[in-house]
């Protein structure tokens, strides 16, 4: 078996296109012959059909990897209302265990050359009274990617989470512009400032309604 390759996906806020990103990630490995998979293992909002909660992002990464492993290991926390995971979890009377998170993970990486698993909200979102998904990062100890959706703002949120990163010992292995507002002014000019601080490989994703993320896949790369 291949070994596998692992990144963490974590995000400057919340609705910046983690998932999107991801799924394009996920299509790239894909298209170099990798057997690639995408991990969620936190999600708040979910649908219940036919007795099963599904969370709208991690049926993305389900249907965008090489194979379905099933939701269990995919998305191990499926919390009902879309709020911050750690007060959905407590209103549900769910404790989030990192051990069932590490032992899913562990399994996924046993079946695929390529995963990434994909934090929620942004890099420091409470996933407990004393754990958070920096720590769960930490925990897998594996190189992160930031996606930074480019929208007024997004400059310091980018570069106080790149610090976020550095300063818990992990690898920033690059980041992923996602153009989430088609009207944001001086688009070029705001990558240039993120490009010239953040010192990390950049991939651009264009502003592309109802987009599909396999469409876009070409435009990033696997960090080496």
């Amino acid at each position: 078996m291949t070994h596998c390759h692992a990144y963490f996906i974590a995000g400057t806020d919340t609705g910046v296109g983690k998932t999107f990103a991801t799924a394009a990630l996920i299509h790239a490995a894909r298209s170099q012959g990798l057997r690639a998979l995408g991990m969620k293992p936190v999600a708040a909002g979910a649908e219940v059909v036919e007795g099963v909660r599904i969370n709208e992002d991690a049926a993305i990464l389900r249907r965008a990897g090489s194979f379905d492993p099933g939701l269990d290991l995919i998305n191990p926390y499926c919390l009902l209302t879309p709020i911050a995971p750690h007060i959905a979890a407590s209103e549900e009377g769910i404790s989030i265990d990192p051990r069932r998170i590490v032992d899913r993970f562990e399994q996924l990486s046993r079946s695929a050359d390529c995963l990434f698993v994909e934090g929620v909200g942004g890099f420091r979102v409470p996933l407990g009274p004393d754990y958070d998904s920096a720590d769960l990062a930490c925990e897998l100890a594996l190189p992160v990617i930031l996606v930074v959706g480019m929208r007024l703002g997004c400059i310091n949120h980018a570069l106080l989470t790149a610090d976020a990163i550095r300063h818990r010992g992990l690898a920033f292995a690059g980041w992923i512009a996602n153009c989430i507002d088609p009207a944001m002014l001086r688009l070029q000019q705001n990558l240039d400032a993120l490009s010239s601080r953040l010192g990390a490989p950049l991939a651009v994703l264009p502003y592309v309604e109802n987009a599909d993320a396999s469409a876009v896949a070409h435009l990033v790369s696997l960090p080496r």
